[in-house]
């Protein structure tokens, strides 16, 4: 089997983050929960995590919240701080991870704009001074597209939302352990990311990252090993967004993966990643038939999207799946804005999205591929 499909979750983890798993699964107590050796390993895990996550993407560690994914975390970040009587600014490159709480906002009178992006999904970023209103409190923003992999300039972002006194809350599920990230020196709110993607851990993990001075109301309350007796939920953090147990043996995982990154290095990851889909987008540039989107001369995601003629892209997926044991992914990828505006909300898009762990061989077999179903749909 040849893995293209690294910007839905990453495949293969590196040895050692099953390894961290099981040991956990073997040894963990409920973290938090207790001051007996399986709770104590537990508690120390999350401790050595929460800092290890924190100096990778330049936040405190105290500030560093973990939750199930990215998805978990953009709806904390979101229903935590914005209200009904807010304006949000957001972009059409965005998830539906990003649109639907906003969306959900929206229905109960929260005002929320959406900034164009041209047909090769670029953003208009004069559109966010355009939009802007006096009961403006956020942007919302992916910072790369998981349609595209076109970055969000968050230099430009941030100094407009420091100049004009708004929030800004940053979606890094495809950008977390692949580029470099900083929220202090980005002036980023809130950084919400996902374990499973870049930074190589397990599915079920996640969290976000938090300015200091800033306070979200928790989106839910419960058990959480301090002050049982209180009515209340505790509200200092990490605690008072990590209402219920932890998912240690996760987090031993996403431990291990940022580990990983920390000693092979984010710089050589990425640029490895880089190289293998410069490499793919230069092989299918002239394969009749082929479209790629996205603006090849823009800061981007290691990942390219592209159709076959008028090939529905789940067709063509099935076909790679099926005929050369190839793993991409089709269809509209939770992102039907920038399917609009691309003009594939019908025929969908089919993303290859390169690992490390990718051989040129493997790129050169995708291609290929490409090539020999391109070439069957111009036959008939």
């Amino acid at each position: 089997m040849i893995y293209f499909d690294n910007a839905a979750t990453s495949l293969p983890k590196p040895p050692a983050v099953g390894q961290a798993v099981l040991a956990a699964i073997n040894t963990f107590g409920g973290a938090g929960r207790g001051g007996h050796p399986a709770a104590l390993a537990a508690s120390r895990c999350l401790f050595q995590a929460r800092k290890a996550v924190a100096g990778l993407l330049g936040s405190a560690a105290d500030r560093t919240v973990f939750t199930a994914n990215a998805t978990d975390s953009l709806n904390i970040a979101i229903a935590g701080l914005l209200t009904r009587e807010d304006h949000v600014i957001t972009t059409a490159l965005e998830h539906n991870s990003v649109l639907r709480p906003l969306y959900k906002l929206r229905s109960q009178g929260m005002g929320l704009s959406i900034v164009d992006i041209d047909q090769q999904g670029n953003l208009d970023y004069d559109g966010f001074r355009r939009l802007l209103r006096p009961n403006s409190k956020a942007v919302v923003c992916t910072h790369a597209s998981n349609l595209t992999g076109t970055l969000t300039d968050l230099a430009f972002l941030a100094d407009f939302c420091r100049e004009n006194g708004l929030l800004l809350i940053v979606d890094a599920a495809q950008t977390a352990g692949v580029f470099p990230l900083d929220i202090d020196k980005l002036g980023i709110d809130v950084l919400c990311f996902t374990g499973h993607k870049g930074l190589l851990g397990p599915q079920g993990t996640g969290g976000l990252c938090i300015r200091q001075g800033l306070d979200i109301l928790p989106l839910k309350v419960g058990g959480s090993g301090l002050h049982s007796y209180s009515e209340t939920h505790p509200a200092d953090l990490p605690e008072a967004l990590e209402a219920g147990t932890a998912n240690a043996h996760g987090i031993a995982g996403l431990l291990a993966g940022v580990e990983y990154i920390q000693a092979t290095g984010m710089d050589t990851i990425r640029d490895r990643e880089l190289e293998l889909a410069t490499l793919f987008r230069q092989g299918i540039a002239a394969i009749p038939g082929v479209r790629i989107y996205g603006d090849p001369a823009r800061p981007h995601a290691p990942l390219v999207t592209l159709n076959i003629g008028s090939l529905d892209s789940g067709e063509v997926g099935d076909r790679l799946a099926t005929l050369y044991d190839i793993c991409v992914r089709s269809g509209a990828h939770c992102a039907p804005l920038a399917h609009l505006a691309l003009g594939t909300r019908s025929q969908g898009a089919v993303r290859f999205s390169f690992s490390s762990f990718n051989t040129e061989e493997e790129i050169q077999r995708g291609i290929r591929a490409i090539a020999a179903i391109a070439a069957e749909e111009e036959q008939g």
